[in-house]
């Protein structure tokens, strides 16, 4: 839990910054405790009724007297008529955020909200909207207004994987945990310790060694390592995550946590199960909770139906931040599959087939198993050819423009694509966002791609679960990095036509590196509890109207980590001056060991820190740990844990800080190193240090310490291009400059279940918190 909280995160962040210890903590009084407590309870089991008796009288009618609201628009007025007409998307359907049809009724439902003059107004078109809309639809609208609508910030929402577990576990977990009724679990389980305790000692009787092998098994099926079954046990110690210790500390934890039941099982992550796939062996990264959500909220913050003068998203480079993002992605997933002894990233052509199918086994909480695609798959089998040229059309386009180095808008006005600034057009057509520069040619054909992909029509309404659909799920595809590479062929096109950094541009010989240490870099895999209570379906307890929250349900699952690690920079300045410091992290040698020169290997860096620093005349040595990392974040507070502590503050005796839980759009700090080799996996960094020239103060125009900032056009360290100088193709020999430092490492992977293997596990059947510890 950080007590200093700051809602900026992004992958490789030129904006990363560095935040003021001393910044004093909002406490959060009744008014704002009341209002959080809404936001708890209407979200809670969001696919059930509504069983809070409080927001049930507040949601029986939507407000649609127009003085209500600040604005009321077009769409306000389609999704008031459709809902007359009864032609929204039913309650139980799936919600695709990139189906056409479903998008223009959740944005209708957003504004219903964003323009809402007051609580009052807000409050009963949220209760209105979880009684009578579309699960889906209702969760997307109501986190877009929570993140966008000023009067709002500083409040918690559960992370998406608790709103909706179903789009991050299997199907087989799922059906176990809506299943799960404690009295029938509790009788269960003491007949099966008998039954284990007799086949054990029938076992043994045969031999001194019953323990079997289990060396073939993947890593993140450690339960079968530890005895364990695939399904619920009772968790009697406390929620497992890196930061566990921070919160058992707390005396005021222990009270919130008092007469829980919790309840634990092992997830799996998806494997080649019908069909062989080798991509299945890296289910664990794209699979992984922290990174999925991370691309949602992205594409959250900076929506792409919301207009960027309006909600300030032209301020934050929104087009050029969004392909940044996509370019640092497939750099960091491209990275784990080194790690993996993959190669390069397929490419996707057009009329050839995928060579590798995928299963999510994910089921949709109306029963509906997700679409699936089996190895070497022809998306032109679809169909939809009419669909597929405009797709094609729309890369075509932006190709050719980028060849003739200029466009011409249809009002006459000319943009040139030859200069830097000129990325920001780029990113907001490969967006397909409403800031695109020529809207009559170029709305939708993003939305359009993900459709055809999914096997979606134009005005298809009621459609097939499919990944590609959702954010939240769409990165879990192998295929997703295969298609954007599309884009970013773009973005590396748009880069080519750009001079490339002479020496002469990287070279600010107010800064020189004397040396870089950095500490061993070691990764493993450890546990997390992921809170799913949502799945629940257990009775609802209500004492004097208030709920009690007495059961929590959560999902144990091995995931990628690596241990803390820092630096120590010896730098030299020739005068007291800030600076920005730069941290990238590259491969150095590709999958057959060959070193990949500087010159293709700029879009393999991910930048993991930047940061201000005042230097003094002289030597500077300066010191920061991986913790420190302003863009990343540990392991979140979860959303029982959340309730618990408002509830605890509405009875006076706990202080709620506004800035109690992590941020909402930050990236997981265990994911900033790939996994490496046992042996260590050679990787190099490369730091660089230029002058602080900005003449705007960071933060200035919102509190850091619980606000996300986006759209106030100062979350960024500084205006420099984002990933700079790694931004634009590289001449090698430009890059060995006094201000700048390569670093070669190795990155080392601890087997944390090779204990297992070696010898017999004492006390098999029972999970082993001593690996925990």
């Amino acid at each position: 839990m950080k007590l200093t909280l700051v809602l900026l995160a992004l992958v490789g962040c030129v904006a990363a910054f560095s935040v003021p210890t001393s910044t004093k903590v909002k406490i959060a009084d009744a008014e704002f405790l009341k209002k959080q407590q809404f936001f708890f309870e209407i979200l809670y089991r969001v696919e059930d009724p509504l069983m809070f008796e409080e927001w049930i009288k507040m949601g029986q009618k939507l407000v649609v007297d127009k003085a209500q609201y600040k604005e009321y628009d077009f769409y306000m007025e389609k999704f008031y008529e459709s809902y007359k007409l009864g032609a929204l998307l039913p309650k139980g359907e799936f919600f695709g955020a990139l189906v056409k049809t479903h998008y223009k009724q959740a944005y209708g439902l957003f504004n219903f909200f964003y323009y809402a003059k007051d609580w009052a107004t807000f409050v009963n078109n949220v209760a209105w909207a979880r009684i009578h809309v579309n699960e889906g639809m209702f969760v997307y609208a109501l986190t877009l207004a929570v993140i966008h609508k000023p009067e709002l910030e500083g409040f918690i929402l559960p992370q998406i994987y608790e709103i909706f577990p179903q789009y991050f576990f299997n199907s087989k977990f799922v059906y176990d945990a809506e299943k799960f009724d404690y009295d029938v679990w509790s009788k269960l389980i003491m007949y099966e310790k008998e039954y284990k305790d007799i086949l054990y000692k029938d076992v043994s009787e045969f031999s001194d060694n019953f323990y079997f092998y289990t060396k073939d098994w993947k890593t993140w099926q450690w339960w079968k390592m530890m005895g364990l079954g695939e399904h619920f046990y009772v968790e009697d110690k406390f929620f497992l995550r890196e930061n566990v210790a921070q919160y058992n500390k707390d005396p005021k934890y222990a009270q919130i946590m008092n007469g829980l039941y919790k309840f634990y099982m092992p997830v799996d992550y998806t494997r080649d199960i019908d069909f062989f796939n080798a991509e299945s062996k890296l289910s664990y990264f794209t699979e992984d909770l922290g990174w999925n959500a991370y691309w949602y909220y992205l594409n959250m913050d900076y929506a792409f139906f919301l207009d960027g003068k309006q909600f300030g998203l032209d301020k934050d480079r929104r087009g050029e931040w969004w392909i940044y993002n996509v370019q640092q992605i497939l750099a960091r997933y491209y990275q784990e599959r080194l790690a993996n002894g993959f190669g390069e990233i397929p490419e996707y052509f057009w009329y050839k087939q995928v060579e590798y199918g995928y299963d999510p086994q994910l089921i949709y909480y109306n029963g509906i198993g997700y679409s699936y695609r089996k190895n070497y798959f022809e998306y032109q089998t679809y169909g939809k050819f009419d669909m597929l040229y405009q797709i094609q059309n729309f890369f075509n386009r932006i190709n050719d423009v980028i060849e003739t180095g200029y466009y011409k808008t249809a009002d006459g006005v000319v943009i040139d694509f030859r200069k830097p600034e000129a990325i920001q057009f780029i990113g907001n057509y490969l967006q397909g966002n409403v800031d695109t520069y020529d809207k009559y040619f170029f709305n939708y054909y993003y939305v359009l791609s993900h459709m055809y992909f999914a096997d979606v029509d134009y005005f298809d309404f009621e459609v097939f679960p499919n990944v590609f659909l959702n954010f939240e799920t769409m990165l879990r595809d192998p295929f997703f990095y295969s298609f954007y590479k599309k884009f970013t062929d773009v973005f590396y096109k748009f880069k080519f036509y750009l001079a490339p950094y002479t020496k002469t541009d990287l070279t600010y010989e107010g800064f020189k590196f004397m040396d870089v240490s950095v500490s061993k870099l070691e990764t493993y895999f450890d546990f997390v509890d992921f809170d799913v209570t949502n799945l629940l379906n257990d009775k609802m307890t209500f004492v004097d109207g208030k709920f009690v929250w007495d059961k929590t349900l959560l999902a144990r699952q091995a995931r990628l980590n690596h241990k803390p690690f820092n630096f120590e920079f010896n730098i030299v300045s020739d005068k007291v001056q800030k600076g920005v410091v730069r941290v990238f992290l590259g491969p150095k040698f590709d999958e057959y060991g060959r070193v990949i020169p500087l010159k293709y290997n700029t879009q393999n860096f991910v930048q993991i820190d930047s940061f201000v620093y005042p230097f003094v005349a002289g030597q500077n040595t300066i010191k920061r740990s991986s913790k420190e990392f302003t863009w990343t974040a540990e392991d979140r507070i979860t959303y029982t844990e959340l309730y618990k502590y408002v509830m605890l503050a509405s009875e006076g005796t706990y202080d709620f800080p506004l800035d109690l839980s992590e941020p909402h759009n930050a990236f997981p700090d265990r994911l900033v190193l790939p996994r490496g080799w046992e042996e260590g996996m050679p990787m190099q960094f490369y730091f660089f240090v230029s002058p602080y020239t900005e003449n705007y103060e960071q933060f200035s125009n919102f509190d850091y310490t619980y606000q996300s900032g986006v759209g106030s056009g100062t979350r960024f360290v500084d205006s420099k291009p984002f990933g700079y100088p790694f931004d634009r193709s590289a001449e090698e020999y430009s890059y060995f400059v006094p201000n700048a430092f390569f670093k070669d490492v190795k990155i080392y992977y601890v087997d944390q279940f090779a204990k297992y293997f070696e010898q017999k596990y004492d006390n098999y059947g029972t999970f082993d918190y001593s690996i925990v510890y």
